[in-house]
């Protein structure tokens, strides 16, 4: 038989494992009497550990949630991947950096020797395309999560940008729907009552109030789910599901150098060393500027809206490689 505390290790183990264990099976699993497992359970009880007795022909057991936090076991993959999410968590820009770094050097510094070699092989590093600046408050997050998933009616003040802080509108009164990260802000989805539609509101400008409204049903929310929906706000398409400018060119590359940096762009091979690309983006000059990175003649095939963006970039471009003083003829000239 085990020693008594590498049998509670291992009965800790299996009732994380699942949410419902027959004593029975507990016993037979663990090579004891269902007399010791009920002993082995009391002890485990004064360590902390909420566990529950479960009624039923056998009787089992049940680790349900406490009223604080005891010890934790995990195996090695739990392990390592609790320390990888913690690094991730200090990218986050949710305002829990700080904790999450703590957190990691506790469980880095009980964990045996083979398990901190593999965390200390893999050190994440964070590139983000938007600096999170202001971050937000871990307590706003959690505040507008418990509103999402209780769906009630969420009021707070909203900050509007610019200024000192940015200046307060009146309240504001919505149906949560999802917190949200895009480009490394976090981003509420509500449906605003007061002014019957959809909105995206950034989170560290959100200032909750207590209490929370009454309960509500979701609406549907239109684009076929959170993140086409957002990806939709983002493009100021308008809720058409598309880019709100759209072009076509042929660019002097094959399809296969193009296609890896297009993402929802069409690709169309028309030889060796030519391609047929249609692409979209939020505004002209956007666009232009996107298909302008690839080092290849453009040949603009419309529409004209697209090419008036070429030549309006041209100009721009031809000013900033004149030295000063220089005359520069403009393209429309």
């Amino acid at each position: 038989m085990q020693k008594t505390s590498s049998r509670l290790l291992s009965l800790l183990s299996l009732l994380q494992a699942r949410r419902d264990w027959p004593g029975a099976l507990l016993a037979e699993r663990l090579g004891i009497s269902p007399r010791t497992v009920r002993r082995d359970v009391d002890r485990l009880r004064e360590l902390g550990y909420p566990i529950v007795a479960t009624k039923g022909p056998d009787g089992g057991y049940r680790l349900d949630a406490g009223t604080r936090l005891p010890p934790l076991l995990f195996d090695d993959e739990q392990a390592v991947a609790l320390a990888i999410a913690l690094q991730a968590a200090t990218t986050t820009g949710a305002g829990i950096e700080e904790a999450a770094a703590r957190a990691l050097t506790t469980v880095r510094q009980v964990m045996p020797a083979r398990l901190r070699h593999r965390i200390d092989a893999l050190q994440i590093t964070a590139v983000e395309r938007y600096a999170p600046d202001p971050q937000v408050d871990s307590g706003v997050l959690v505040s507008v999560g418990a509103a999402v998933r209780a769906r009630e009616v969420l009021r707070f003040d909203y900050a509007s940008p610019g200024g000192d802080g940015g200046a307060l509108s009146p309240p504001r009164r919505v149906e949560p729907h999802h917190l949200v990260t895009w480009g490394g802000r976090w981003y509420l989805v509500a449906w605003d009552l007061d002014r019957a539609d959809w909105r995206t509101f950034r989170a560290d400008r959100i200032t909750p109030r207590a209490p929370t409204g009454p309960r509500f049903t979701p609406r549907e929310l239109p684009g076929g789910g959170v993140a086409a929906f957002v990806a939709d706000r983002f493009r100021g398409s308008g809720g058409s599901g598309d880019w709100p400018c759209r072009g076509e060119v042929i660019l002097g590359l094959p399809a296969a150098a193009v296609s890896p940096y297009v993402h929802d762009g069409v690709v169309e091979e028309l030889g060796p060393e030519r391609c047929r690309l249609v692409v979209g983006s939020w505004s002209w000059i956007g666009l232009a500027a996107s298909v302008g990175r690839f080092d290849a003649d453009i040949e603009v095939v419309g529409p004209a809206a697209l090419k008036d963006a070429f030549a309006h970039l041209a100009r721009r471009y031809a000013g900033a490689s004149a030295a000063p003083g220089d005359n520069i003829r403009h393209p429309d000239a």
